[in-house]
């Protein structure tokens, strides 16, 4: 004989609690989410599954999204969103590629930061025009990539950024510093310093990483100075490092420490207080829109998105993604994000058969 089912007591607090949080506050409270598979639809073939979590974003001054995927093989991509386009392209696997650590965008050229078996790689080539439009005749070439090389011979790249002037990169290996200057595609090592983390660049042009415990280096791209830089607020910092999200109009950075307690940081005055603290933590990917707002994922396995608006001060959860056009979907884990030309925030899913989301927020 069957056991019977216990009916659940949905008259507790906790019960009405629970349900209210699965009814009301799981999914996007505000904005709308689009998910977009990495192809034209019905017209090209999305990347492999199991090759497709997007780990790398950059975008160009005129909002051509590029990224980088990981898993069996790194694909390089570009996403045209703008226009009568609406397409995410393929441009290739890279041969001996399974994570892409970094994106670049740099003038007129790409620059992607890859890793595999024996090492990470530099791979360039040359940006994607914007088409016209894609209503008709279209026709896109997949043109060689060029290998710069490794930046260290066997090192893991952790990480890399393009300078204010995109015609520099600066990254990080397991154990050094290295710079490229991308109109020559010349590759120099600086020095020795392990790379923890995620970088990012700062109000006046310096590049930063974490360094030690709780330090701060700067790295000046123009002049070639490495020096501390500053140390960063008390709270518990993770060792893989920090993210970062920049205010590309003030240049403000934003961070967060392990437990989703978030800071600003500038190069004129320092770490400000505690602006907020997440729901879950840790903090990964998160941008800035145009007016200032800091939107980004918390939590691991299942996150949720947050936002907190320099205006009045306040940190919002705005609850786990999910897309409901053309094809429902839900969003769960996030590898990295960008901020597009018109304000939208650009989101890379870093599980299997990982979309390119775009996030509108709601007008204030």
């Amino acid at each position: 004989m069957a056991k019977k089912r216990e009916r659940c007591d949905r008259s507790s607090p906790e019960s009405r609690k629970l349900i209210d949080e699965i009814v009301h506050g799981t999914f996007v409270k505000e904005g709308t989410m689009v998910a977009l598979p990495t192809c034209f639809p019905g017209v090209t073939v999305q990347i492999p599954i199991d090759e497709s979590r997007i780990t790398a974003l950059d975008v160009t001054p005129d909002g051509i999204v590029y990224g980088g995927t990981s898993g069996a093989r790194t694909h390089l991509f570009v996403g045209m969103l703008h226009g009568i386009t609406g397409i995410v392209f393929d441009m290739g696997a890279v041969d001996g590629a399974n994570h892409c650590a970094a994106m670049c965008c740099c003038g007129s050229k790409f620059v992607a930061c890859v890793n595999g078996p024996d090492g990470g790689r530099l791979i360039a080539r040359k940006l994607q025009g914007l088409p016209f439009d894609l209503l008709q005749e279209w026709g896109f070439g997949r043109p060689p990539l060029d290998d710069l090389g490794q930046p260290v011979a066997g090192e893991r790249i952790v990480h890399a950024v393009a300078d204010l002037t995109r015609e520099r990169v600066t990254g990080v290996t397991e154990q050094h510093l290295f710079a490229v200057d991308v109109a020559e595609s010349k590759v120099s090592v600086v020095g020795e310093i392990a790379g923890r983390g995620r970088l990012a660049v700062g109000s006046r042009g310096g590049v930063f990483g974490p360094s030690g415990e709780r330090g701060l280096w700067r790295f000046d791209p123009e002049t070639g100075q490495l020096s501390p830089a500053a140390e960063l607020p008390s709270g518990r910092w993770a060792d893989e490092g920090t993210a970062w999200a920049r205010d590309n109009r003030s240049g403000l950075l934003y961070t967060a420490e392990a437990d989703g307690r978030l800071f600003s940081f500038s190069e004129e005055d320092g770490f400000s207080g505690e602006l907020g603290r997440t729901r879950l933590s840790p903090v990964g990917p998160m941008a800035v829109t145009h007016d200032g707002r800091v939107f980004g994922f918390c939590g691991s396995e299942i996150s949720r998105m947050f936002c907190y608006d320099p205006s009045d001060g306040k940190l919002a959860d705005i609850g786990v993604a999910a897309s409901v056009f053309q094809r429902r979907r839900y969003g769960y884990v996030f590898g990295d994000a960008v901020t597009g030309r018109d304000g939208e925030i650009v989101f890379g899913e870093n599980d299997n058969a990982g979309h390119l989301w775009l996030y509108f927020p709601r007008i204030k």
